[in-house]
């Protein structure tokens, strides 16, 4: 395992909506890219290519934002170092559903980073909000819109990567207005393991 040992300025901290924040990470260097994984995966290249002209390139990037589960309580914080993209379905091609058509890996695996938390859930990105589990993968843990994107560019760039999810729902019927009125109230807890990390 990989051990948390930098400083706030080794690290890139990653979300999708600033709403999910309260503008409550001053002093981070923090990006907000937009719901979804394109938005994702533009965001953060840019940004990261923008740091390499400084010679400032991140040693880590975190991701923190919201996301539902069909068996973790609402309002917990967990770690996620699998990610797989569950919307892609190529299975009429011979493919596995979440498998990317003639790419060498399903899930973008992070797992040799430690963190406090050290549950190291399945993330299943996808660019659709989840309020029925009955057609998605079995072994995801966590559904969200961005981080398999995010992951997949920190892997292809060479630089390591984790996310860290609040769970605001349980992906069914009542998710969309759960979510609405959770997604705020992670960041006292993300910002606490923050503080673990340095």
């Amino acid at each position: 395992k990989v051990l948390f040992t930098m400083n706030k300025e080794d690290i890139l901290i990653v979300c999708a909506l600033e709403e999910e924040t309260n503008g409550k990470l001053d002093g981070w260097n923090v990006i907000y890219t937009g719901v979804g994984k394109v938005n994702a995966t533009y965001e953060l290249t840019a940004e990261l290519f923008f740091q390499m002209k400084l010679s400032k390139t991140p040693e880590l990037v975190i991701n923190f934002g919201t996301a539902g589960s069909r068996e973790i309580p609402i309002h917990t914080l967990v770690d996620c170092t699998q990610f797989i993209q569950r919307d892609m379905d190529a299975v009429g091609l011979g493919f596995l559903k979440g498998e990317t058509p003639f790419e060498d890996k399903i899930a973008m695996n992070f797992s040799y980073i430690d963190n406090p938390i050290g549950k190291g859930y399945v993330c299943g990105s996808g660019d659709n909000f989840v309020e029925n589990i009955e057609n998605e993968i079995v072994h995801i843990d966590v559904f969200d819109m961005e981080a398999y994107a995010l992951a997949k560019v920190c892997y292809k760039i060479g630089i390591d990567f984790v996310s860290f999810k609040y769970i605001t729902d349980n992906v069914n019927e009542k998710s969309a207005n759960d979510w609405k009125e959770n997604y705020s109230k992670g960041i006292t807890e993300f910002k606490k393991l923050l503080n673990e990390l340095l």
